[in-house]
C-alpha cells in the first residue's frame, strides 16, 4: 500500500472492483492452483490488504517489507505448499492460461525453476514463476544480498550451475516485451482500467493474446504508459 510511485495501487478500482480482486479472480481460473496466499508486510498501512484477504476468502501472510524472499517462504509455509507459483501483486491482468502452462511445464520437466520472467518476451505484467519451496529455501540459505532478498528468484535465475532453469518464451502472437501491463504508475492504472472495462463482464478473463491483438490496433492506448520507466532487476 505504500508504493512510492502509486500509493494504494492494488486497491484502486476498475469496473467496480479493486485491481487486486481482478488478480485473485484470475488466479482462481488456473486449475492447478490449490491455495492463494497474499504475502504482504507487517506495516500498519497494509492492514487493508489483510482485511481484503479475509473478505475474499484467501490466506494472508505478513512479513518483512525488505526481505521479500523470506516473506514468500513464510507464505508458502502457511499454505503448506510444496510447489510455489509466484505472481506479483501489480499484475492484475495475469493470464490464467500462462499460469497453468508454467505449472505444467515445471511438473513435466526435470527443473528447479520454470518461468517466463527471465527472458523478456511476454508483455511486462504477464510474469509467472514456479519453483518448489525446498528450492527457495536452498537459495535463501546461500545469499543475504539485498537485491536477491528483494527480487525473490534473482539468485536462482542468475545461478544456472546451481539451479536447473526452464525459461518459457512467448509465441509470436504474444511477443511484446516492451508493452507495460504492470501497475507501477498512474499512467499504468489508466491503461489497465481501460482494458478491464473494455473487455468487461462479457470477457472478464481475457487472455494475453487478446490484449496484444487489441492493443496492436490501438496505438493511442499503448501511448498512455509508454514513457513509464520500469524499476527492478531483470
Amino acid at each position: 500500500m505504500t508504493s512510492s510511485r502509486l500509493p494504494g495501487k492494488v486497491l484502486l478500482p476498475a469496473d467496480g472492483r479493486p485491481m487486486l480482486a481482478h488478480l485473485v479472480a484470475r488466479l482462481r481460473q488456473a486449475p492447478s492452483i490449490d491455495r492463494i496466499v497474499l504475502a504482504t508486510t507487517v506495516n500498519a498501512a497494509d492492514d487493508p490488504l489483510d482485511a481484503f484477504a479475509r473478505d475474499t476468502g484467501i490466506l494472508c501472510h505478513r512479513g518483512s517489507e525488505e526481505d521479500v524472499m523470506a516473506r514468500v517462504i513464510g507464505a508458502a509455509e502457511q499454505a503448506a505448499a510444496d510447489i510455489v507459483v509466484e505472481i506479483t501483486g501489480d499484475c492484475p491482468l495475469i493470464d490464467p492460461e500462462l499460469i497453468e502452462q508454467a505449472i505444467r511445464m515445471f511438473r513435466s520437466n526435470a527443473c528447479d525453476y520454470a518461468g517466463n520472467a527471465h527472458i523478456r518476451s511476454y508483455p511486462d505484467g504477464m510474469d509467472v514463476q514456479v519453483f518448489t519451496l525446498a528450492t527457495l529455501r536452498r537459495s535463501a540459505a546461500m545469499t543475504n544480498a539485498p537485491l536477491d532478498r528483494e527480487h525473490v528468484t534473482l539468485h536462482i535465475r542468475q545461478h544456472p550451475e546451481l539451479f536447473r532453469p526452464l525459461h518459457i518464451v512467448a509465441p509470436p502472437a504474444e511477443h511484446w516485451p516492451e508493452l507495460g501491463l504492470t501497475l507501477d504508475e498512474d499512467a499504468d492504472y489508466r491503461l489497465l482500467k481501460q482494458l478491464i472495462e473494455h473487455f468487461g463482464s462479457a470477457n472478464p478473463y481475457f487472455s494475453c493474446r487478446e490484449v496484444v491483438a487489441y492493443l496492436r490496433r490501438r496505438p493511442d492506448l499503448v501511448a498512455i504508459n509508454r514513457q513509464v520507466q520500469r524499476k527492478g532487476a531483470a
